[in-house]
């Protein structure tokens, strides 16, 4: 597992707790983002047709394993909880990767391109909605949707297509109604 990124953890005392609190739900959204994409990454590769493909599917899981790790000990620093839906998360993210990877590597792959698209926008509405005293949030955030970009640039380099409007559309809509709801429970 990578080290998570650093920032200055004394910024934490400048949270009062309405701060504080925002800071937890928003990661807690990250955690359970972050649960779904290890779900989804091992969906795909478990039915991945090209080896190569799946071996790059790993690789992903194995980096959103560390931005699990670290949003789940920031949750901790904050006094946070992660999501109580997050087996559901799992589950139907899971199951969402095995069927993208059943229709084959170039929609697979597409599908990973606009994740991770959607998942960018995400943290960069995250990041101007963190209190500025935190820090610490702030750096992790950075960092992963500095990899977050990467996987997408990733799975185009190797074939990624893309995906007709409506499924872009869906997609949209089952992540505002994940992070909307894993923000309260």
């Amino acid at each position: 597992m990578a080290p998570p990124p650093s920032a200055a953890a004394a910024a934490d005392k400048d949270l009062d707790e309405a701060e504080r609190q925002r800071s937890c739900r928003l990661m807690r959204v990250n955690h359970a983002g972050e649960v779904a994409a290890q779900a989804l990454y091992q969906g795909q590769a478990l039915s991945a047709g090209d080896p190569g493909v799946a071996a790059a599917m790993r690789r992903a899981a194995a980096e959103e394993a560390d931005h699990l790790a670290w949003c789940e000990s920031r949750l901790r620093e904050l006094g946070g909880r992660t999501s109580i839906l997050n087996p559901l998360w799992y589950l139907g993210s899971f199951a969402l990767g095995a069927l993208a990877g059943a229709l084959g590597d170039r929609v697979s792959l597409g599908f990973i391109v606009e994740t991770e698209r959607q998942v960018e926008s995400h943290l960069r509405d995250h990041l101007e909605r963190l209190p500025a005293a935190d820090l610490r949030s702030r750096a992790i955030l950075e960092q992963m949707k500095h990899d977050e970009t990467g996987h997408a640039a990733t799975s185009a380099a190797l074939g990624g297509s893309d995906l007709p409007l409506v499924v872009r559309a869906a997609m949209r809509l089952s992540s505002r109604l994940m992070t909307r709801t894993s923000y309260w429970a």
